[in-house]
């Protein structure tokens, strides 16, 4: 087994068995599989069982001594072989119509079978030159990988491919033995009987597929490596795992040589799939575009509409009055706005007005309901850079406020997308101040949103921000490290505080300008809200543009620009995460905004993302 440690066992096996309770058998098999921290697939469904799974070599034992108990498996067959690594992410018991995938209902294996063929028997045809034919069954990019010399390809991506194939298969074959082979043997169960069928005379099955044959003569008459169907995706003649990988966009096997490839980019595209992809994005993403700006014209929270604004009672605020919870969940805002609202019965419990003396309970939902709302205008010039299956990724424009907030709440960049992408409900993974254009990203689900979002908590993404800023500092690379408040103001800033959360940015001087600004790379190593701006503020160069961190003094109120007021000259312009999907190091990187736009700027800067959008 090489060099291979063996901490995880790979088990794949199937039988075809009737399978009258296959719901009652889900539950079991799963908890089962959980209990000893498994993971893979099962696949269950009228005419058998089909298991990929991997674990320790007790828990792997384990499971499998309780599944020999039911009778039906007692003789399961199995085919191991040994990683480092765990191949699967999660464990998956699911109910299918096939067990195996080929759409000829009155096929089958549980009622005919072909004749089954030793890997030792078969090897001694090879040694003895026997006049047979290979016919290899899998798929064309299994093949591509690896195979029995001399076998014939059927030539098909799928295996519901399989039936229209044996059509054009040479009649010759219908007379000389015919020796078929898959993976692990379940594709033969179907094709097998399906060839008899056809005419041909002498069909025989390879017992166990290639990973039996491998397991039992090594790699004779065999030329490269297997692939399998998981994270090793491909195995090489001692069943190890080998340095083949798998394209994220179009699954094709990738040979290291292959990997090294300029065109080869993790979890977007591959040298075989580069131009069908790059032609394909840029039409998903054109359309996108078109969406965006029918869903913009006009403006969603031009108004009036009825906004309902709901609020929902925390733990600590339980039998509160209902202004000591207003004025605890938005201290900035005044008594006697909330009087006003209350007096004008737009305040609601229940869809029934409530008073400010009011007891609330935890976990009670209240609406603030404004009836006649009309949002300030705002930029809309989003670019969607790019999205895949979990994320989109969009250049920002400003001000537009990322998520509902004081005065908005369609004219949100969250609200729009969400038009734009429904059914489905864009999560922010990080936020930017409405006035701060640039790089933001979004998970497309709840399930990818829970692997990306917590990267941004703990710290581990890496963001550039550019910056204009007045003056000239005294240092080309400087830091800040000034702690920030924990609390928002009455106004709804935040400012320096040496009893805050410890903030740490780290600055570059990019270019010193004629006017007395200068440009700015700033890295925040920690995230805190407008830590950037109030970092500057502190060091005597706020940016230029920003309506509220001026030169050490917070102006109140925290405010959203309006689209004719100069631009706040701080851009997001760089983003490296780890992709949630597939766990690839990913980089995303705008223009530089029209303020920063110059020759010299440009060759300061560099081209050094791992891709420039």
């Amino acid at each position: 087994m090489g060099n291979v440690t063996g901490l995880f066992v790979n088990v794949a096996a199937y039988k075809f068995v009737e399978l009258a309770d296959r719901d009652s058998l889900r539950r079991r098999l799963s908890s089962l599989a959980n209990e000893r921290n498994l993971k893979g697939t099962i696949l269950l469904a009228s005419e058998g069982i089909n298991l990929f799974i991997a674990g320790t070599r007790k828990a792997i034992d384990g499971f499998l001594a309780i599944l020999a108990e039911d009778e039906r498996f007692a003789d399961i067959k199995l085919k191991e072989s040994l990683s480092d690594r765990q191949p699967f992410n999660r464990m998956l018991v699911r109910l299918k119509r096939e067990i195996i995938s080929f759409g000829i209902p009155d096929i089958d294996p549980r009622k005919h079978l072909s004749k089954k063929l030793a890997p030792i028997q078969l090897r001694q045809w090879l040694d003895e030159r026997r006049p047979i034919t290979l016919l290899d069954v899998r798929n064309d990019y299994e093949i591509e990988l690896g195979s029995f010399e001399n076998a014939f390809n059927v030539g098909i991506s799928h295996f519901r491919e399989f039936p229209p194939a044996v059509r054009s298969l040479p009649n010759e074959f219908k007379e000389t033995p015919l020796v078929m082979f898959c993976t692990g043997g379940i594709r033969c169960e179907k094709a097998g009987p399906l060839l008899e069928r056809a005419g041909f005379q002498q069909v025989y099955q390879l017992d166990g597929g290639i990973l039996k044959y491998f397991e039992q003569c090594g790699g004779v008459h065999f030329r490269g490596e297997c692939f399998v169907f998981d994270q090793r995706v491909a195995l090489d003649r001692q069943l190890v795992e080998s340095a083949t990988t798998q394209c994220f966009a179009c699954q094709s096997p990738l040979l290291p040589e292959e990997q090294q490839s300029p065109l080869y980019v993790v979890s977007r595209h591959c040298p075989r799939c580069y131009e069908r992809v790059r032609l394909e994005k840029k039409e998903v993403l054109a359309a996108r575009q078109n969406e965006l700006a029918r869903v913009v014209k006009p403006l969603p929270g031009s108004g009036p509409y009825e906004n309902r604004r709901p609020m929902k009672v925390p733990l600590k605020c339980d039998k509160s009055s209902l202004i000591e919870f207003l004025t605890s969940l938005h201290p900035h805002i005044g008594t006697s706005e909330w009087m006003h609202a209350a007096r004008s019965g737009v305040l609601l419990r229940g869809g029934r007005p409530i008073s400010l003396d009011d007891e609330v309970r935890a976990g009670q939902r209240i609406d603030h309901l404004e009836p006649n709302a009309a949002e300030p205008d705002v930029n809309v010039d989003i670019e969607i850079i790019d999205e895949d299956e979990s994320i989109i990724v969009v250049n920002k424009p400003a001000p537009l406020p990322m998520h509902p907030c004081g005065r908005f709440n369609r004219n949100t960049l969250q609200y729009i997308l969400q038009q734009v992408y429904s059914p489905h409900t864009p999560r922010p993974a990080h936020r930017l101040d409405a006035n701060t254009s640039g790089v933001v990203v979004f998970s497309k689900t709840r399930r990818i949103a829970s692997r990306l979002q917590p990267q941004f908590e703990r710290g581990e993404v890496t963001k550039q921000y550019l910056a204009r800023v007045h003056g000239w500092p005294d240092e080309q690379s400087f830091r800040c490290d000034a702690a920030i408040s924990r609390q928002k103001s009455s106004g709804g800033s935040r400012s320096i505080d040496v009893k805050g959360k410890p903030s740490v940015t780290e600055f570059t001087v990019l270019e010193r300008y004629e006017d007395g600004t200068a440009l700015c790379k700033a890295v925040p190593i920690t995230g805190r809200t407008n830590q950037i701006r109030l970092h500057l503020m502190q060091l005597g160069h706020p940016v230029c543009g920003d309506p509220v961190y001026r030169r050490h003094q917070v102006s109140s109120p925290h405010q959203v620009m309006s689209v004719e007021d100069p631009a706040m000259c701080l851009h997001a312009h760089r983003l490296t995460f780890s992709h949630p999907e597939t766990g690839a190091v990913v980089t995303y990187e705008t223009l530089s905004p029209d303020w920063a736009n110059d020759d010299q700027f440009s060759q300061l800067l560099g081209k050094e993302a791992t891709n420039l959008h």
